[in-house]
């Protein structure tokens, strides 16, 4: 498969379904700094890991190690399937479908922005340690996305409790 995004021809975001239009799931993606949950295609049967996201251009980015599991289903098949959503409610997310592409010298670039939006910039021990790796780090983009999204907030947010009729509290 050619990625045309390195030549600048990036697809958009396909809204499949959902509540929010393209401009909200944008700004949910850009702003939500939760792991992602990302499938890959294995032999007999899916693996869902979560994965620190990047959200950029129409694409999520992700990092992972070269030779990782994920790594590999990707290379060998680049379908996946993707969701952010949190856990605690109001429930509201996006999930969908797109093609993984692995790119090592993207990876210097996108785990320090990656270690920036999840840990800070402040000094980390973790940060040093994920640093540290970058030579066998990956930068994985999830593009040609297809999503759905939710927000259940309407429905589970609740009401503020009421004053009796007579006035008393």
């Amino acid at each position: 498969m050619h990625d045309n995004s390195l030549m600048g021809f990036d697809t958009p975001l396909t809204i499949r379904s959902g509540a929010w239009d393209l401009d909200t799931v944008e700004r949910f993606l850009h702003e939500t700094a939760i792991p992602l949950r990302i499938a890959s295609n294995g032999r007999k049967f899916p693996l869902v890991q979560s994965q620190w996201f990047l959200y950029v251009n129409s694409a999520l980015w992700c990092c992972a190690q070269a030779d990782s599991v994920l790594a590999q289903r990707l290379r060998n098949d680049p379908n996946c399937a993707f969701e952010v959503s949190g856990d605690l409610p109001p429930y509201m997310g996006v999930r969908g479908t797109g093609q993984a592409s692995l790119h090592p010298r993207e990876a210097a670039r996108i785990l320090p922005l990656l270690i920036d939006r999840y840990l800070g910039d402040e000094p980390s021990t973790l940060a040093d340690w994920l640093l540290s790796r970058l030579d066998v780090e990956v930068a994985i983009k999830i593009s040609d996305l297809a999503v759905t999204s939710w927000d259940y907030s309407a429905r589970m947010t609740v009401p503020a409790p009421k004053a009796p009729a007579d006035g008393r509290e």
